[in-house]
Order: C-alpha cells, then sequence, then structure tokens
C-alpha cells in the first residue's frame, strides 16, 4: 500500500537560519539528497537559487540534485521528468508563480511530482510556489483567487504573511470561497502535512488560519488532502 509523503508549505526565505524543520524532512525522508526545482526562478538567476541550497542543505549533510526546467518543453523532456519521479526530497523553489503555474500544469513533469508523492516522497515549497501548489491559489498583484496546481484541497496561501499589508488581508479574505482555509504564513515558518494527514506548524513563526473569514485552528485542516 502506497502512503503520500510529508508536506511543507515554507511562507518564504528558505533555506535561511530558523528553517530547522529541513533537518526533520531530510530525516522523514531517509536521504541525504535534496532535489531541487528552480522553475520559478527562471528569469532570476536559477543558478543562484541552487547554490543557495547547496549552501544550506550541505550544512545538514545533505547534497542537491537539480531538475533543469525552466520552460514548458522542458517539463516534457523525459530526461528532468525521471529526476523527479526518483526523488525522495522534492523541493520547489521560490519566484514568479505564474511562470511555475505555467510550466508545470498538465506536464509529465508534474504528473511524476504528484506520482512520487503519492508513493511517500516529501514534497517542499516556499513562497509564491508554495501558493501555486494548492487547489486555490492567492493573487498576490491583488489578493483575489486563481486555480493552482491541487496539491492540497480547500486552502490556499498568503505566503510571506509577515510582509503581507493589512489591506490586502482583508480584501483576500473577504473574496475567499465559502469553506476554503485561508493560511497566512510567514517567513522561515511551514504548515507541515506529515504521513499520517496531520498539520502542525514548524520555524519561527505563527500561522494564522481563516475559514468564512473567522481564525480557526490547524484541527480545521483534518481531513484534507
Amino acid at each position: 500500500m502506497t502512503t503520500r509523503g510529508p508536506l511543507a508549505l515554507v511562507g518564504g526565505a528558505e533555506w535561511t537560519p530558523g528553517c530547522d524543520f529541513d533537518a526533520d524532512l531530510l530525516a522523514d525522508a531517509g536521504t541525504d539528497v535534496v532535489t531541487v526545482l528552480p522553475t520559478a526562478a527562471a528569469y532570476e538567476r536559477p543558478d543562484l537559487v541552487v547554490d543557495r541550497a547547496r549552501a544550506w542543505f550541505g550544512g545538514l549533510g545533505a547534497r542537491v540534485e537539480v531538475v533543469e526546467v525552466t520552460t514548458r518543453g522542458d517539463a516534457h523532456d523525459p530526461a528532468p521528468v525521471a529526476v523527479a519521479r526518483a526523488a525522495r526530497f522534492l523541493y520547489v523553489a521560490g519566484g514568479s508563480p505564474m511562470h511555475l503555474l505555467a510550466t508545470l500544469r498538465h506536464t509529465p513533469l508534474w504528473e511524476a511530482i504528484v506520482a512520487g508523492h503519492g508513493e511517500g516522497s516529501v514534497v517542499a515549497a516556499a513562497g509564491l510556489s508554495a501558493a501555486v501548489l494548492c487547489d486555490a491559489m492567492v493573487d498576490p498583484r491583488g489578493g483575489g483567487f486563481g486555480v493552482g496546481l491541487g496539491l492540497t484541497d480547500q486552502l490556499t496561501l498568503i505566503p510571506g504573511y509577515d510582509r503581507w499589508s493589512a489591506e490586502k488581508s482583508r480584501r483576500t479574505l473577504q473574496l475567499a470561497p465559502r469553506g476554503l482555509v485561508v493560511a497566512g504564513i510567514p517567513d522561515r515558518t511551514a504548515l507541515l502535512r506529515d504521513r499520517s494527514g496531520a498539520w502542525t506548524v514548524a520555524g519561527t513563526g505563527a500561522v494564522k488560519l481563516f475559514r468564512d473569514g473567522e481564525p480557526v485552528g490547524t484541527d480545521e485542516l483534518t481531513g484534507r488532502r
């Protein structure tokens, strides 16, 4: 029987002091290799993103391999698809959410990520990339909603919540469909789903959850995919 792996949704400032949960994710994955997908940073020097990942995870005793995908065409290439499919700990770096969404949606690469996660691999994503993995995706330009990739259901994120204006937060909560949980996740903080489906918070900040405009606890996420 397959078991879906842990999911880590990080608010931002990934791979910096305070993100100690990465060590726990490595241990859970049972590997010393982190597979980094730098697609969202395709127009922002993805090589520097990979260098940061190598420096951070090297300090945790792990090495980094890269899924070399920056375009939608790359996401159909069997070579990087195979790398993603074999990953036991896949980390989606932050960057442009719209580029990440357009590159991954309905591609063999996304299918490989979903399949690996369904068989137990750890998946982590940071910042606006973490929002893309949800079924509903907050548009950072105005606080409205779009459709994400759907690795979770009935959950959306406001990443970098400590840097999000009060006005945009109010707008987002007003526009949220009924029943949708909105999670405000600060930098260096993660909302984590373990192998049993339980949700917890780790890192330096506090995650704020809302449903229908009202504060709720992590128990509200119980049973959500």
